[in-house]
């Protein structure tokens, strides 16, 4: 197999984007956009930040919250229910979107539209972890460069073959997207946010009311130990769909092109089978 190595690069400093200004009047507006088997530390750790972000005066510059298609309750993962704040009509414009991994199967049209129509007066669109399949699946990604969870990088770019699908990162910036790696990337992404609004300090003393001792949000490029791509060896095999390792005696395989393919689980399994070509073009 080919290896892109474009794939394998950090994310270049020069996409690091500018400090943001805050809103002349009014809060922060940050929407949470929720649906089916929504990640709950994808949009949990964001939310705490934003919470929790106090200025010089003691004032939290930040309005919190969530959206849906509708506002009937929602299951997200691990069995969580919640009821969203607003739906699609009644949500206010928002400054920042964040949207976590979920299943883009259940995912309304409607909400993708909301997404197109929202993003033009954002100041940040932002994913976690595969919450980059649903902007990719908006068209918001074309062109751009982008991350997701580390299991995520093959299907991604799959998916996606217009991105440039960086690996190894707790987050890349690109104009007004931005994408964190897998789930607690996602704080790290919210703190650089809150470092681009007010400063340094003040993202410091967020994370020390966090208590959250994690440095990524300073240092993207630390999630290294995900930058290479995983073995490929006879007694080890990647699945071509995720990247991780699979016994070589696991029972999911399929054959394609005069080749015995991997699969460490049958969700990965099904996606090859429905376009072999495109996970092998993207190996």
């Amino acid at each position: 197999m080919t290896t892109d190595t474009t794939l394998d690069q950090p994310v270049p400093d020069a996409r690091l984007t500018a400090p943001l200004d805050p809103p002349t009047t009014g809060d922060i507006t940050v929407a949470f956009l929720i649906s089916a088997d929504a990640e709950l530390v994808d949009f949990a750790g964001p939310w705490g930040v934003f919470e929790y972000v106090h200025l010089d005066d003691g004032r939290n510059p930040f309005t919190l919250h969530t959206v849906a298609a509708t506002t009937e309750p929602v299951r997200i993962s691990g069995g969580m229910v919640i009821v969203p704040g607003h739906d699609l009509h009644s949500a206010p414009a928002p400054d920042i979107v964040v949207v976590p991994a979920m299943d883009t199967r259940k995912l309304a049209p409607e909400v993708l539209d909301w997404l197109r129509r929202v993003h033009h007066g954002t100041a940040v669109t932002m994913s976690v972890c595969n919450g980059s399949f649903v902007l990719g699946q908006a068209g918001l990604l074309d062109g751009r460069t982008a991350t997701a969870h580390h299991g995520g990088y093959r299907a991604l770019r799959a998916t996606f073959p217009e991105v440039t699908v960086v690996r190894g990162v707790r987050y890349v910036e690109d104009g007004r997207i931005a994408t964190a790696g897998g789930l607690t990337s996602g704080t790290d992404l919210a703190l650089r946010i809150v470092e681009r609004y007010f400063g340094r300090t003040v993202a410091r003393r967020t994370a020390t009311q966090l208590e959250y001792q994690g440095t990524g949000w300073m240092h993207p490029d630390s999630n290294s130990e995900f930058a290479a791509e995983a073995a490929n060896a006879s007694d080890q095999p990647a699945c071509p769909v995720c990247g991780m390792p699979v016994p070589p005696d696991d029972p999911l395989t399929l054959e394609h092109d005069g080749s015995t393919w991997h699969f460490c689980c049958t969700w990965c399994q099904e996606q090859f089978a429905a376009a072999p070509q495109r996970f092998v073009d993207a190996g």
